[in-house]
C-alpha cells in the first residue's frame, strides 16, 4: 500500500515580454502552479496549472487545504479522494478554485500511481500511443498586424497544419481583417479558427460568422457567455459554422444542455477545470454518445495522452509556454505529436526554475 506523504508547492514563469490581451482578459504574466506529492514508497508525482497574475493566494490556499485532507489517502484512490474533497467543499463551492485544486491532485496522483507502475498513463487507461493533430494558437488581440502574421506564418513554417486566433474587438469588421491577413499569409491549406473568449454579443458574433465563412473558418470558440445556451443555439442554427466551447466549464452538466439544444459542434474540457483525469474522460464519454468531437483546452502535454484513450478524440490545442521549463517537451513534427513512453505523464518541471511556495 502506498500513500501520500506529502506535497509542496512551486511557482513557475514563462516568458513574457509585454501584456497580451483577448476580448475579456490582459495577462500580465504567465505563471504556472507546480504541485509535486511524496509517497510513502519515494515516488513524487506532479501536476501544473496555468494561474497567469490571476488570485496567487486563494489558489495556493486550496491547494494546501486540500493536500492537507489527503495525507495519509492511497495514492491509487483517485475517485474515492475525489468524492471525499467534494463532499468537503460542498459547503463553500465544489466548483472555481476548489474544483482547481482536487484537478491538481488528482493529476499528480495519477503521474506517481502510473510511476509506481512503470507505465505511461495512456497504456493504463487502455490507450495506444497515435499521432494526435496539434493546432498552434494564439493570435492575441493585442498584436500589431505584423505580430500577428509574423505568430501564424511561424506555426506554419513549423508544421502546424491549423492555427487560432483571437477576435471580440468592438468593431466586428477588425476582426474580419485580422482573419483575412491570416489567410493571405497562410494560404488555403492551413485551417484557421477564432476565438472571442465570451467577449462578443449575438448579433456582432452573427454578422462575423457569416462574413467569416469565405475566408473557410473551421469553427467559433466562446463566441458569447458560456452561460448563454439559448444564444449558443441560435448562433448554431443561423450562422453555418461550428460552433466550439467547454473550457469554462466545471463539469459536464452544460455539454449535457447544449446537446439537449442541438447547440453545440465541439467540446472542449479542460482538465483542471472539470476536476482531473476521471472527470475530462467522462465528458468526453457523454460528447462521444452524441457524435460530438473533443479537441480540449490547453494543456497538450496532459490532453495527447489522454486524447489516445478515447475514440472522439480530434486534437489537441499548443501554446509553447511550459516547452523551455519542463525536461521533456512534446515532441510536434509536421502538426502531429505523440504521447511520451516514460510512466506517468512522462515530463516534469526543472527544478532549478521552481520557486516554493
Amino acid at each position: 500500500m502506498t500513500n501520500i506523504k506529502n506535497f509542496t508547492l512551486f511557482k513557475a514563469n514563462a516568458s513574457l515580454s509585454n501584456p497580451i490581451s483577448d476580448a475579456t482578459h490582459t495577462l500580465t504574466e504567465i505563471s504556472f502552479i507546480v504541485l509535486r506529492i511524496e509517497t510513502t514508497s519515494g515516488v513524487i508525482g506532479e501536476s501544473y496549472l496555468l494561474s497567469f497574475q490571476y488570485s496567487p493566494r486563494a489558489i495556493v490556499g486550496a491547494l494546501k487545504d486540500v493536500g492537507e485532507m489527503l495525507i495519509g489517502e492511497e495514492v491509487h484512490d483517485t475517485v474515492g479522494c475525489f468524492e471525499r474533497i467534494n463532499q468537503h467543499n460542498e459547503y463553500f463551492g465544489m466548483e472555481g478554485i476548489n474544483r482547481w485544486a482536487q484537478s491538481a491532485f488528482n493529476i499528480a496522483m495519477w503521474d506517481a500511481w502510473c510511476k509506481i507502475l512503470g507505465q505511461p498513463i495512456w497504456k493504463i487507461l487502455g490507450g495506444a500511443a497515435r499521432p494526435i493533430p496539434i493546432y498552434g494558437s494564439g493570435g492575441w488581440s493585442s498584436y500589431s498586424i505584423d505580430e500577428l502574421i509574423a505568430e501564424v506564418t511561424d506555426y506554419k513554417q513549423r508544421g502546424f497544419k491549423a492555427v487560432k486566433i483571437k477576435v471580440g474587438k468592438p468593431d466586428w469588421k477588425e476582426d474580419l481583417e485580422r482573419l483575412r491577413r491570416v489567410r493571405d499569409a497562410v494560404g488555403q491549406d492551413i485551417g484557421i479558427m477564432m476565438d472571442a473568449n465570451q467577449g462578443m454579443k449575438v448579433p456582432d458574433a452573427l454578422s462575423l460568422a457569416k462574413a467569416a465563412r469565405e475566408l473557410g473558418i473551421h469553427w467559433f470558440e466562446e463566441p458569447i457567455d458560456h452561460t448563454d445556451f439559448h444564444g449558443y443555439k441560435y448562433l448554431r442554427h443561423q450562422a453555418g459554422i461550428s460552433l466550439a466551447m467547454g473550457e469554462r466549464e466545471y463539469s459536464s452538466l452544460p455539454l449535457r444542455e447544449l446537446i439537449k439544444l442541438d447547440a453545440i459542434d465541439i467540446w472542449q474540457p479542460d482538465i483542471l477545470r472539470l476536476g482531473g483525469v476521471e472527470a475530462w474522460r467522462d465528458s468526453a464519454a457523454l460528447a462521444n454518445a452524441n457524435h460530438i468531437p473533443v479537441l480540449p483546452h490547453y494543456y497538450k502535454d496532459y490532453d495527447v495522452p489522454l486524447l489516445c484513450t478515447i475514440s472522439n478524440g480530434t486534437g489537441a490545442e499548443s501554446f509553447d509556454w511550459i516547452d523551455p521549463l519542463i525536461d521533456y517537451p512534446l515532441e510536434i513534427n509536421n502538426g502531429f505529436a505523440l504521447p511520451h513512453n516514460r510512466p506517468g505523464w512522462g515530463f516534469s518541471f526543472k527544478d532549478s526554475l521552481l520557486q516554493e511556495i
